[in-house]
Formats: C-alpha cells, sequence, structure tokens
C-alpha cells in the first residue's frame, strides 16, 4: 500500500471518530473505535489514538479517558462586525482562530455544564445554554460561579464585602442567596456557547 493511500484511510478513520463524537456529544470508546475503523484488535485502537494525541485532535488521562482538543479546528476570522449603527464591511481574511484555544485556556481544569432556569438571563444566560467552567482559582468579587450552598448547587455570581458572602442572581424574581451553615465554590464560568 503506497503512503498516499495510508495517509487517504487514516484521516478517513479520523473523521469517523470525529464525526461519532459530534453525533454523540462524547469520545467512543475502545470497542466502539474497533467497530468505526474495522480494526481487530485493540492494539490497532490505541496506536491510532497516540496518533490522535500526537497531531493534538485528542487528549488522554491517566485513567485512558479520551477528550477532544481540537476537534473544531480552526475557523476564518473576517474581521468585526458593528453591532450599533449598520456601516460598510470589508470582508477580509484576518486571521484563523481556534475555537477550543479561545474558549478553553486550562483543559486539564475545564469542563461544560448545560444551564437549567432561567436566575442569570440578565446576565445573557438561558436555559440550555452551555457554560465552560474552570476549576482552578479563587473566585474575585463578580465572578459567575458554580457553588454549593447549603447542600444544592448553583449558578450565580460571587459577592464578597469584607468577610461577608453571598451569591447574587442576575435576575430581580430572585432573591440573594446567602449561605447558612454550608458554602462552597466549585468552578468559575469562563464562556458561554449558545447554538441557533
Amino acid at each position: 500500500m503506497n503512503s498516499e493511500s495510508k495517509t487517504e484511510q487514516q484521516k478517513d478513520k479520523k473523521d469517523k471518530i470525529i464525526s461519532f463524537y459530534h453525533r454523540h456529544k462524547r469520545m467512543p470508546g475502545y470497542q466502539e473505535i474497533m467497530s468505526l475503523t474495522g480494526f481487530k484488535s485493540k492494539n490497532a485502537v490505541y496506536k491510532l489514538i497516540q496518533k490522535l494525541v500526537e497531531e493534538g485532535i485528542v487528549t488522554k488521562d491517566a485513567k485512558g479517558k479520551l477528550t477532544p482538543s481540537k476537534i473544531l479546528g480552526e475557523v476564518p476570522m473576517l474581521g468585526l462586525v458593528e453591532a450599533g449603527f449598520p456601516t460598510t464591511m470589508d470582508e477580509e481574511l484576518t486571521d484563523t482562530l481556534s475555537i477550543d484555544d479561545y474558549l478553553v485556556e486550562h483543559k486539564d481544569f475545564s469542563y461544560l455544564l448545560e444551564v437549567k432556569g432561567d436566575s442569570m438571563i440578565e446576565e445573557g444566560i438561558k436555559e440550555g445554554d452551555l457554560v465552560l467552567v474552570e476549576r482552578k482559582g479563587e473566585p474575585k468579587d463578580g465572578d459567575i460561579v458554580i457553588a454549593e450552598v447549603d447542600g444544592g448547587w448553583t449558578m450565580k455570581y460571587f459577592k464578597r464585602k469584607g468577610a461577608k458572602i453571598w451569591l447574587e442572581p442576575a435576575n430581580k424574581k430572585y432573591k440573594p442567596i446567602y449561605p447558612k451553615y454550608d458554602f462552597k465554590v466549585a468552578a468559575i464560568v469562563k464562556g458561554v456557547i449558545r447554538k441557533y
């Protein structure tokens, strides 16, 4: 088999894994990769995964769990768009942008959560949106956080005044939450993703 057709076959196998991820919103396991690619052994799957890790397409944690790394790839960036009064716009390729790199600064500490409820609506975070959160660093006053308060979980603004801390909603229908006995910030919200 010549090297060109071998490269095409590898690309085909890679594309099957990526399309599986887009369909199922998760990475396939070893058995699923064997089915997708037609491999007969886990060793062949292992070699393919190593190749994907080397290319930066996926990462693998200590337990062998796969996480997409650069599945979205690079998207052309065409410049600015006016959100005020209409202006003329020249469509000119200024650069490309990796959505993964733009959104995720610390991959090992980051994960996505789906939003339920409307307590952050005035911040523009709606039910069904995905929030990218990071389990890293101490929250500052005004950060949006994922916190455990008195046994329940919520997403709100983290507020601090002296020694007093509380959580503030971004919806006038809801009251601030003052912890009674237990409070822990699990993560800080770094971005919001909405699909139209």
